[in-house]
């Protein structure tokens, strides 16, 4: 077993083969991680994920993944439990949090940790709560829902920036076509009105993002994405759903699914506006 002195800690970047050891960690923790997340992640900023190890052996984690010069997100902030009450997730925090020098820093923080978050700078802007269940489809996938790849990459793109605190357009290409993901769109009368994607997961399959303009549009998304749950076996589905819009609470709410647990996003400092009304469905608590 290694040593518990946090003087013995070494914090390195991680790499892509590192980061499915943290899956599990966060499995562990009931997380329901994608199955496949690792390579979006990485794509958007391979050398913001960090591993801290004592003797060799990975004992704590975290992600501080730039988006751009002015906004960064934090997650899997995770020290194996035997290794908890030594300091090493401060250490690794502390060392990981330099990656993002000047940058607005968000983090989607459980509620055992916000009190800490909020010494360390971070104030909340919403809540979000996450629903699970087996949703109850109102018919078919309408002829206007059709796979994301059949849609212009530039207009997805900027869709998806509208709906995001900065572009990510290197996480986004990898996202929408790594395998396992099934990804679709709405186009209303040759227009983009909105957008998602569900992937397999340790658990239910998770749903994100859900961006949409409209209640029949976010409807319309969540019925056919459920179905393509379905289609790879998974018949529950979980999706996060931001404070900021009720009516895709109650969307998920008619659908049959229930709200589980809560998070809070949470931010050290101003983030560009976003078109809050869109989101239906977080894309990940872990990468934002």
């Amino acid at each position: 077993m290694p040593s518990p002195a946090p003087d013995t800690l070494l914090i390195a970047p991680a790499t892509l083969q590192d980061w499915e050891l943290v899956r599990t960690w966060a499995a562990e923790e009931g997380w329901n991680p994608g199955a496949s997340d690792a390579p979006a992640f990485f794509a958007q900023d391979p050398e913001g994920f960090f591993l801290g190890r004592i003797d060799g052996e990975p004992v704590s984690a975290i992600s501080v993944v730039n988006y751009s010069d002015r906004y960064a997100f934090l997650g899997f902030y995770l020290v194996r439990p035997d290794l908890r009450g030594f300091g090493h997730g401060l250490a690794t925090w502390r060392a990981a949090l330099a990656h993002a020098g000047e940058r607005t820093v968000g983090l989607d923080g459980v509620p055992d940790q916000q009190d800490n978050y909020r010494r360390s700078g971070f104030s909340l802007a919403y809540r979000t709560a996450r629903y699970v269940g087996e949703p109850v489809t109102a018919g078919g996938r309408t002829p206007d829902v059709v796979p994301a790849a059949q849609v212009d990459p530039a207009a997805l793109a900027a869709y998806d920036s509208a709906c995001h605190p900065a572009d990510r357009p290197r996480f986004l290409t990898t996202w929408l076509t790594t395998p396992g993901h099934r990804a679709l769109a709405r186009v209303t009368d040759g227009r983009l009105t909105g957008y998602g994607v569900v992937r397999p997961a340790e658990d239910e399959a998770r749903i994100g993002p859900l961006f949409a303009d409209t209640p029949a549009d976010a409807a319309a998304l969540l019925d056919a994405l459920s179905q393509e749950a379905r289609a790879f076996g998974s018949p529950r589905v979980a999706i996060d759903i931001p404070e900021a819009n009720p009516i895709a609470a109650r969307l998920a709410e008619e659908r049959g699914l229930e709200p589980t647990f809560e998070t809070a996003r949470m931010y050290t400092g101003a983030v560009r506006p976003v078109a809050r009304e869109r989101v239906f469905g977080m894309t990940t608590l872990e990468l934002g």
